[in-house]
């Protein structure tokens, strides 16, 4: 699909500090995409570098081959919800939306149409000092879209809220992407993303981890993490695996894990050489399990972890990965 937005070989350095070193990714029109990685890795720089907030080392970063300060009339096509942003406690939010509204040149008929989208309609002349931390994040929302953009970019937008709050935040992205928009949205969480994107940017010290699918994260979350085994024989195991060899983990004085292990491989195994089990359980990951593992400890020097060309799990003797 066409790309909304454009990052490639993005460097931003604040003295000796690499922020965001060599980074490219894309975000595709009509698709959820989100910016993972864990706190301090980038990601706040590089929207704001998106929204000409802060300034370029090196690279392009761009809209549709334009950098934001090139767009005719920005906030028509673009929609930023930042964290942190404040409002004036004693303004109505009514007259919070007008008022950016005027400076933007966008119709004051748009500020009634986007209140009723973020659901504030019947608070619209409350003022925002008495607004829920989840009032605050519909209202940044419906300052955001006041110009109908077809790109949206959110920082954190679940931090805060509720569960409640949470799941409208989701229905309300799908709905974004379902009508064709772009929605970027970052977040150092996998697991509240899990259920609203499309495709995910992973990064870590500034650096491209993986850019891919969910349903290709979701794939590696479903192959075999390894086999937990409680065995009377524990000794007798532990010869027979030292003899393959494999990487295994004793956890109690009758019991261990097996990384990478699948019943395919354990269950002959353990048949062959007699072992007596007590229990047999396949642990399998999640995708958070796998989100952790991409950024824990990532050296982004390694060649072979540069724009996600990861090699898998190594394969089990006799068996698959």
């Amino acid at each position: 699909m066409p790309s909304a937005i454009e990052v490639h070989g993005l460097s931003k350095r604040f003295g000796p500090v690499h922020a965001v070193d060599d980074l490219s990714f894309e975000v595709a029109e009509g698709r959820v995409t989100g910016f993972l990685g864990p706190n301090g890795s980038g990601k706040t720089t590089t929207l704001r570098v998106l929204l000409g907030l802060v300034s370029i080392t090196k690279g392009t970063a761009t809209f549709s081959g334009k950098r934001y300060v090139d767009l005719d009339h920005p906030v028509r096509h673009v929609g930023a919800v930042l964290e942190a942003t404040s409002f004036h406690p004693s303004r109505r939010a009514e007259d919070h939306l007008k008022t950016v509204a005027i400076g933007a040149g966008i119709p004051l008929e748009r500020v009634d149409e986007t209140l009723d989208l973020v659901g504030l309609s019947e608070v619209a002349r409350q003022r925002v000092g008495k607004f829920s931390l989840g009032m605050r994040q519909r209202l940044q929302l419906a300052t955001a879209l006041l110009g109908d953009p077809q790109i949206l970019i959110l920082d954190e937008p679940s931090n805060g809220l509720d569960p409640q709050g949470i799941q409208w935040l989701r229905t309300f992205i799908r709905h974004q992407a379902s009508i064709g928009h772009a929605v970027l949205v970052s977040s150092h969480l996998l697991s509240e993303m899990e259920e609203t994107v499309d495709d995910v940017v992973i990064v870590s010290h500034g650096k491209l981890v993986l850019q891919t699918t969910l349903a290709e994260l979701a794939s590696r979350a479903g192959t075999s993490t390894g086999m937990r085994i409680r065995t009377p024989e524990m000794a007798r195991l532990i010869t027979l695996l030292n003899a393959i060899p494999v990487a295994y983990r004793q956890t109690a004085p009758d019991m261990m894990t097996i990384d990478g292990a699948t019943p395919e491989w354990f269950g002959p195994f353990a048949a062959q050489n007699q072992i007596v089990l007590y229990e047999l359980v396949h642990d399998r990951g999640s995708l958070e399990d796998v989100f952790l593992s991409l950024t824990h400890g990532f050296d982004a020097t390694d060649p072979g972890l540069m724009g996600g060309n990861h090699a898998g799990p190594g394969s089990m003797p006799g068996g698959s990965s």
